[in-house]
């Protein structure tokens, strides 16, 4: 897909959805608001494309100031952090409604590898911190749009190391096109609709448990 194409998709698709789910915005700021007083939004500093730094918007769903208590960790499995409005806004990706403005704006796609925190660090099977930038992959995904879905967060489990989930993205680096991002799009779709973005396995195409950290065939229709 030429990047002019996709760029028209983006925000033809992103303005619509802005429009079609303005309802959702004002019932979801209303439960946040509603369960503990605290913040309806969520921001944090992203890298994008070419390196780029963008404020990345979410609805919030965990405890107010989390990050100051407890520190930007990743969601585990039943953390006490989140919400019960943020238990059922992420595993319906309902969080994410704020970065269609995003995309709209130019700074996300609707597909790409999901955009990273300026400063992470991965812990390897030594228990060595580790910076991702030194990470194999790390580059290679600043060369196209971060997006708000992807290979990786479809297929790969949610708790794999960044390592083999780059390789996921590099997957969809290589070959991108219109057909996989709208068959990347209407699997996260269902997902939604299925309320399974919070399962730390992968969310569609498992059939073995020697498939965990291997990457998807894209080249071959889904088959369930």
């Amino acid at each position: 897909m030429g990047r002019g194409v996709k760029r028209a998709f983006d925000v033809a698709l992103s303005g619509l959805g802005l429009a079609l789910s303005s309802p959702l915005w004002v019932a979801i700021a209303v439960l946040i608001k509603l369960e503990d007083g605290g913040p309806i939004f969520y921001g944090q500093e992203r890298v994008g494309r070419g390196g780029t730094r963008f404020r990345a918007w979410k609805f919030r769903s965990m405890v107010a100031d989390s990050d100051q208590r407890f520190g930007p960790l990743q969601a585990k499995a039943s953390d006490a952090r989140i919400t019960r409005v943020g238990r059922v806004l992420r595993a319906t990706a309902m969080d994410e409604l704020p970065q269609l403005w995003s995309i709209f704006r130019g700074r996300m796609s609707f597909v790409g590898p999901r955009a990273l925190l300026p400063s992470e660090i991965e812990v390897n099977g030594a228990g060595q911190a580790v910076p991702i930038e030194h990470i194999p992959g790390y580059e290679a995904r600043h060369r196209v749009t971060p997006g708000l879905t992807g290979v990786a967060q479809i297929y790969a489990d949610r708790d794999i190391p960044r390592r083999q989930k780059f390789r996921y993205d590099l997957i969809y680096i290589r070959r991108q096109s219109s057909w996989l991002d709208l068959r990347l799009i209407l699997l996260s779709f269902w997902i939604t609709c299925q309320g399974t973005w919070e399962h730390r396995g992968a969310k569609v195409g498992r059939r073995r448990a020697s498939d965990a950290t291997r990457p998807p065939d894209l080249s071959r229709p889904h088959a369930g």
